[in-house]
């Protein structure tokens, strides 16, 4: 079964995602991007999800960080900022794929899937 970092700093969203996504898959979830390090260090994961906006890294930090180790795993973004320009730049940056907030269930789920068919 894939394995999925569910990375928030909001328990509602998390816990929303966790919902929607530990049916199919295998989720973890950390508050900050600082403790998906630490989950990181003891685990390899199919998918990151994150935050772009959260206290201390930042979810752009955490990809960042997650390609300095060397990983392959993929990475959506999910942004409150919701210009096309914006979401270029963090594609540019190596997430697999930015989603917007307000988001959908479905948006999520679609993004998901795609990103673990390349698995």
């Amino acid at each position: 079964m894939p394995t999925i970092l569910i990375v928030d700093d909001d328990d509602a969203i998390r816990g929303i995602l966790y919902d929607l996504l530990s049916e199919k898959y295998e989720c973890d979830t950390a508050s900050m991007a600082e403790q998906a390090l630490q989950f990181l260090d003891c685990a390899n994961y199919d998918l990151v999800l994150t935050d772009v906006s959260m206290p201390g890294l930042s979810g752009i930090e955490l990809l960042t960080k997650i390609q300095d180790r060397g990983l392959t795993t993929p990475v959506i973004l999910i942004t409150g900022k919701g210009g096309e320009a914006d979401g270029r730049i963090l594609l540019g940056l190596g997430a697999f794929a930015y989603i917007t907030k307000p988001f959908s269930l479905d948006e999520i789920e679609t993004n998901v899937e795609r990103a673990l068919a390349g698995k």
